[in-house]
């Protein structure tokens, strides 16, 4: 029987480390050790010798000599020890699992909860310490996902206050919930949009308020799952693409944005191409960065860009 991709790679990582330490140990007690036959231990100790660090030189890959009847390991130094993570590295898991473990229906939760717990365990109480730290656009991020969760669980009517980026503007919308979800490194939230009349997908982090509401959430029948499996973005034929040159102080633009490309420039530098159906928030941004984001292509955008901005400031002399 074919072992699963996800049990053989955990032998393999306790195989090496194991082997190490028992230089020259005999195929056959080897296989033993693992369990495994003396065949099966041959395969692994071959596969081996296609990992190592990255680089795919052969120096980077790790050494198995078991000719003599007996396993020799080398250059695997690095996969001897266990892996370490520093406490902010072992802080930020922590709370990606809370949050994870209270999406309601989630399947695995025994497998989350039993992570967060070794976690929680290793870090001590420096972890509740420190988590009291996380910032206030986190803490807020943190209250509007446990509002979602709830009116997921109990299928009540939220009411939100959301971000349009296109727009520059907070809207007030009342959503039936339809599910939560996190991808790309950010939470989305879906449901049946009252102000819209339609299906909508909100992310997370540009809802500023959430609210639970004593209605029933349950969407209309006509309320189908958008489609997510080739990705949150998918934009129209018909978007204009914009191709911006970024300065270090702007590069939060291609994080906040999806981007068809993101081109390091270096020095912190980046080149990205965005598409969009409205580039009239582009316009209005663009003065704002005061010089940190350039449009190199259409060039209209940027020249409408400047146009503002002069008229902002001829405005402003009027004024003073």
């Amino acid at each position: 029987m074919t072992l699963p991709a996800t049990d053989h790679l955990s032998r393999l990582l306790a195989m090496v480390p194991y082997l190490l330490d028992h230089q020259g140990i005999g195929l056959s007690d080897a296989a033993a050790r693992f369990d495994i036959t003396e065949d099966e231990l041959v395969d692994d100790l071959q596969l081996l010798f296609l990992c190592g660090t990255p680089g795919h030189m052969p120096d980077d890959l790790i050494e198995a000599d078991w000719e003599s009847g007996h396993v020799y390991l080398g250059n695997a130094d690095e996969l001897s020890k266990p892996v370490r993570l520093s406490m902010d590295e072992a802080l930020t898991l922590i709370v990606g699992l809370r949050m994870l473990a209270d999406v309601p229906g989630l399947a695995g939760k025994d497998a989350v909860d039993s992570a967060l717990a070794k976690l929680v365990e290793a870090t001590g109480g420096l972890s509740a310490a420190r988590t009291i730290g996380v910032d206030a656009a986190e803490a807020g991020s943190a209250d509007v996902l446990a509002t979602l969760q709830r009116a997921l669980g109990a299928t009540r009517r939220v009411h939100i206050s959301y971000l349009v980026p296109a727009r520059d503007e907070v809207t007030e919308r009342d959503v039936d919930p339809m599910t939560l979800t996190s991808t790309d490194g950010h939470w989305y939230f879906e449901g049946w949009c009252h102000r819209a009349a339609d299906v909508r997908l909100f992310r997370t982090d540009r809802i500023t308020a959430a609210e639970l509401l004593d209605i029933d959430g349950t969407p209309p029948e006509r309320a189908e799952p958008k489609d997510l499996s080739t990705g949150i973005f998918v934009p129209a034929s018909t978007d204009t693409a914009v191709t911006m040159e970024l300065e270090p102080e702007a590069g939060w633009i291609a994080e906040y944005y999806p981007t068809d490309e993101d081109v390091d420039l270096g020095n912190g530098r980046r080149r990205i191409v965005l598409r969009t159906a409205d580039t009239g928030w582009l316009r209005r941004l663009l003065p704002r960065l005061g010089g940190a984001a350039t449009v190199i292509e259409p060039a209209e955008i940027q020249d409408g860009a400047v146009e503002a901005a002069r008229s902002a400031l001829n405005r402003y002399r009027e004024l003073g």
